[in-house]
C-alpha cells in the first residue's frame, strides 16, 4: 500500500511504533539515529541481562522490524544537511523531539514545507506544540498520570505505579500513524503536506474511554480498585482466580450487559453456588438498585464472592469453554507462555520466526496487526543494526547532481542554524 513512500524517523522511543506500523504497510522506513544509537536501544529488557549490549534490546528488536537505520549528529552542519536532503525527497518525517528542537537547528515545518511541500510531518511529544504544558519534561508515569489513567490502574489502597511495559508512546505512535495515513489522503487529492501534531497525553486519555468525562456531566467517578473498578462505595471485581491461574469476567448491569451476567448466574445455580432468587434479580436496572438502597450493597459483595468461589472450583479452561456456550463475557488472564502456545494465534499464523546474524537460533516475533486478503501487510526480517545502510542511504543518488545542488540551496540558511 505505501510501498513508494519513504519515511524519515528521527528514532526516539515516542516514535518506534508509528513507524513500525507505516513499515508494515509497506513504507520504506529509515531510522535517523545519533552516532551513540537511539535511546530506544537502551530500553530493556535485553537478550543478555548481564550485557546490555544496544545491539541486543528487545525492546529496539520489536518495534524496529523492517527498518534502515542511518546514524547523523544533527548538532553538526554536516549531519543537518544530510538529513535535510533526506527530506526533500522524503514522504513523510516522524519525530519526537521537544517542541521548538527541530526549529532552532533550522528544520522548521515551514521551511521543510517549502523545500518538499508534499512532506507530512508527525511530530509526538507528550504534551502536545503548544500549551502552558508543551516542554514538560515527561516520563512514562508521567504521562500517564496526566491523561487520567492511574486513577483507573493500581490497588485502593496505595498510591498508583508505572505500568510494566511503557505505554504512554504506544497509545500516540498508534495515533501518529493513523493521522499520518488521513494527512496521506488528503495529499493524495490535494499533493499538499501537513504537519501533525500528537500529544501523547491525549492520546493516552482514550484509554480512559468515556470515564474521564464522567466529572463533567456529574456522573459518579470512578477509581482504581485493583482486579476491577470503584465507583463510590461500589466496588466491582473484574478478576477471579481459579484452579490454573484467573480469569476475567465482565460482571455488570444494564440492557447491554446484564443478560450475560443472568446466563453466568444460571450456570452457577446449575452447579448450586447460587439459588433461584440470585438468578432472578433484575440484572438489567441493578445498579439503580443499588444507588436508592432497595439493594444492599452487601449482598452485591455476596454475588461476587460466590462467583469467586464457582471460579476457583474450576479451571481456566473449563470456565472459558462453558463461557463460550452459554454466551458469558469471561475470558483467561494468558501468561506470556500461554500466548505462545495459543491455538487461535497458531492458527492465524501470527508470531513468526526471525533470523538475526550472530544467534544459533531464530527469535520469535509478534506478527502483521492486521490480516489483509488482497493487500498483506509486510512484515521484513529483523530491525537494523545501528548505522547499517549509511552507505545504502546517506550516499543513494536521486537524480542529477543539480537537483540536489538545488536540494542544499534551499537549506543554506538551516544547515548552519543552531541555538
Amino acid at each position: 500500500m505505501l510501498s513508494p513512500y519513504t519515511v524519515i524517523e528521527l528514532s526516539s522511543i515516542s516514535t518506534c511504533l508509528c513507524g513500525q506500523i507505516l513499515a508494515q504497510l509497506g513504507a520504506r522506513v529509515v531510522a535517523v539515529e545519533p552516532y551513540g544509537g537511539s535511546w530506544a536501544r537502551r530500553v530493556g529488557p535485553f537478550l543478555d541481562p548481564s550485557k546490555r549490549d544496544i545491539e541486543s534490546s528487545l525492546y529496539w528488536w520489536g518495534y524496529n522490524r523492517g527498518k534502515k537505520s542511518v546514524t547523523l549528529d544533527l548538532e553538526e552542519e554536516e549531519g543537518r544537511a544530510a538529513l535535510a536532503r533526506l527530506l526533500a525527497r522524503a514522504d513523510f518525517l516522524i519525530e519526537g523531539f521537544s517542541p521548538g528542537y527541530l526549529a532552532s537547528l533550522g528544520l522548521s515545518w515551514e521551511k521543510l514545507r517549502n523545500v518538499n511541500p508534499r512532506l507530512v510531518m508527525v511530530s509526538i511529544t507528550p504534551f502536545g506544540q503548544s500549551g502552558p504544558k508543551a516542554k514538560y519534561a515527561d516520563s512514562d508515569l508521567i504521562i500517564l498520570a496526566a491523561s487520567g489513567v492511574l486513577a483507573l490502574t493500581g490497588d485502593a489502597d496505595r498510591p498508583p505505579v508505572k505500568a510494566p511495559v511503557p505505554q504512554s508512546y504506544l497509545h500516540a505512535s498508534a495515533e501518529g500513524a493513523v493521522a499520518a495515513l488521513i494527512a496521506h489522503h488528503e495529499r493524495v487529492r490535494s499533493g499538499l503536506g501537513q504537519a501533525v501534531d500528537v500529544s501523547a497525553q491525549a492520546a493516552t486519555m482514550m484509554a480512559t474511554q468515556a470515564l474521564v468525562l464522567g466529572g463533567h456531566w456529574g456522573d459518579d467517578l470512578f477509581a482504581r480498585a485493583a482486579g476491577g473498578i470503584r465507583v463510590g462505595p461500589i466496588h466491582l471485581r473484574f478478576v477471579y482466580r481459579c484452579l490454573d491461574g484467573h480469569v476475567s469476567i465482565t460482571l455488570l448491569f444494564g440492557e447491554s450487559v446484564g443478560p450475560a451476567t443472568k446466563r453466568l448466574m444460571q450456570w452457577m445455580r446449575e452447579e448450586r453456588f447460587v439459588d433461584e432468587n440470585t438468578v432472578e434479580k433484575n440484572w438489567i436496572d441493578y445498579v439503580q438498585l443499588l444507588r436508592s438502597g432497595e439493594e444492599p450493597i452487601t449482598e452485591l459483595f455476596r454475588i461476587m464472592d460466590r462467583v469467586a468461589a464457582f471460579c476457583q472450583a474450576h479451571t481456566k479452561r473449563e470456565l472459558t469453554e462453558g463461557a463460550r456456550r452459554r454466551q458469558i463475557l469471561l475470558a483467561p488472564v494468558a501468561t506470556v507462555a500461554e500466548l505462545l502456545e495459543s491455538p487461535q494465534l497458531a492458527a492465524r499464523d501470527y508470531w513468526v520466526d526471525v533470523f538475526h546474524p550472530g544467534l544459533t537460533r531464530s527469535i520469535k516475533y509478534p506478527g502483521a496487526f492486521a490480516k489483509l486478503s488482497r493487500t498483506p501487510l509486510k512484515m521484513d526480517g529483523r530491525a537494523p543494526f545501528l548505522g547499517e545502510h549509511n552507505q545504502e542511504i546517506l550516499r543513494e543518488r536521486s537524480g542529477a547532481e543539480a537537483e540536489k545542488s538545488d536540494s542544499r540551496a534551499h537549506f543554506d540558511g538551516a544547515s548552519g542554524a543552531s541555538t
